[in-house]
């Protein structure tokens, strides 16, 4: 068993031997990453690689850490945000692994910041960020630390959104891969992941019956499609709020209601965003919310929320079961907040199943791989992951379920590849 002599800062190593076991039950679910760890053990295609990896500290990424590890790597983790953090697991990462592990759930912002300077300090060759805070703390306050790292990934929608205004201001300082745009990212972890996770965490938080109920979806991409569905299979009638005509025109026709927040404030029983924007619940809708309404977020950032203008319009608020608090408005009337705004799904609860986080991590490994490979002939820019990893990972992911799927005939390659025949 390893030392705790490492540097790091977790709660507490008596929390380690339920980490451990939870990091071995996730992994059981990860076939594709369990592939790749083994080919990693075998080539050791990270050898000698400093990795900063900034993600939900959860059991399924301590299996993602250790395949990096055993890959070659010399990996250091700090949280991505403040209430994401299995405090288990992290001391197991620890204890049992040698991976130093820099995050406690529940942090305060300055102790969260501090995390993510302590990876920093480990002088990364190569960036694992979930949200881009890892990135943009090297680019704003350790900018010397640029010149050593050769490439990165990103994992989540909003992350990838900073880092494409960062690449079109031209002040991107290396070159990073979109690990979310991934096929089997986004298509599964999203849609299936976040849909599934975001109601268990409002349904831990609340234990609200949501057949029957007005749920209310703000945002229609991936993580709303998947939300939306769920929160129709247990009941509820959804509602969908959209900016984009053409998401909102799919919502209708996957036969969910869409209107505008506006209208769907005055009505809803339960809200949650998934939009990657700012103040998407805000002042105004506030004000027309009934009394009781439960408002959540499973975006990365709670600025999704407008909770400044809420606590104004506020005469008091009680914390009144773990990862809800009441707002009571100056009128009477109760807005429930559940997990401080931030995503709700690890907030409250303990984010995405192994089997689908299995995907996008399988994706992270390899695209690591990829970077270290080639970074010296990519551009400062954001990448998207290679379509050959990509379905790779698909491969190997329906052979880990026993489905075979069938092959193109040398003459329907030869059809598809020609324009000349015809009708």
């Amino acid at each position: 068993m390893a030392t705790t002599s490492i540097s790091s800062d977790v709660k507490g190593f008596e929390l380690a031997d339920l980490g451990k076991k939870r990091i071995e039950w996730a992994n059981q679910s990860m076939k594709v990453l369990q592939i790749i760890r083994k080919e990693f053990i075998k080539n050791q295609p990270l050898k000698g690689i400093r990795v900063s990896a900034c993600l939900h500290v959860t059991a399924e990424t301590a299996n993602l850490m250790i395949a990096l590890r055993d890959g070659g790597a010399d990996v250091a983790l700090c949280a991505s945000n403040p209430l994401s953090t299995q405090d288990d697991v992290a001391a197991s990462l620890v204890r049992d692994y040698n991976i130093p592990v820099f995050a406690i759930k529940g942090e305060d912002n300055d102790s969260y910041y501090s995390h993510i300077m302590a990876a920093v300090d480990h002088k990364p060759q190569f960036t694992m960020d979930d949200g881009a805070d890892l990135v943009s703390v090297l680019h704003t306050k350790r900018k010397a630390e640029l010149a050593n790292v050769m490439g990165g990934t990103e994992e989540t929608t909003t992350g990838v959104i900073r880092l494409r205004a960062m690449a079109k201001e031209g002040v991107l300082g290396y070159p990073i891969m979109a690990v979310n745009d991934a096929d089997t990212k986004h298509l599964f972890d999203n849609r299936y992941g976040t849909g599934q996770s975001t109601i268990d965490g409002i349904i831990r938080a609340t234990n609200f019956l949501l057949a029957g109920s007005k749920f209310v979806v703000a945002g229609y991409g991936w993580c709303g499609r998947g939300l939306a569905s769920r929160a129709r299979g247990a009941g509820a009638e959804v509602i969908v709020t959209e900016i984009d005509p053409t998401k909102a025109l799919e919502a209708v026709m996957d036969g969910f209601r869409v209107m505008s927040m506006e209208e769907a404030a005055k009505i809803g029983d339960v809200f949650c965003t998934v939009t990657g924007n700012k103040s998407v619940l805000a002042k105004q809708h506030f004000e027309l919310m009934k009394d009781g309404a439960i408002i959540s977020n499973s975006g990365h950032f709670n600025v999704e929320i407008d909770i400044p203008s809420l606590e104004k319009l506020s005469s008091s608020k009680r914390t009144t079961r773990t990862f809800v608090d009441e707002y009571s408005l100056k009128d009477g009337r109760r807005i429930n907040l559940l997990g401080e705004g931030r995503l709700i799904n690890l907030a409250a609860a303990e984010g995405h199943p192994a089997s689908v986080m299995d995907m996008s991590f399988a994706d992270q490994a390899l695209s690591c791989e990829y970077m270290v490979k080639n970074h010296a002939s990519l551009e400062k820019k954001v990448y998207a992951v290679p379509i050959e990893l990509d379905k790779r990972v698909a491969k190997l992911k329906l052979e880990s379920l026993g489905i075979k799927i069938d092959r193109l005939t040398s003459e329907q390659e030869e059809y598809l590849a020609s324009w000349s025949e015809g009708t």
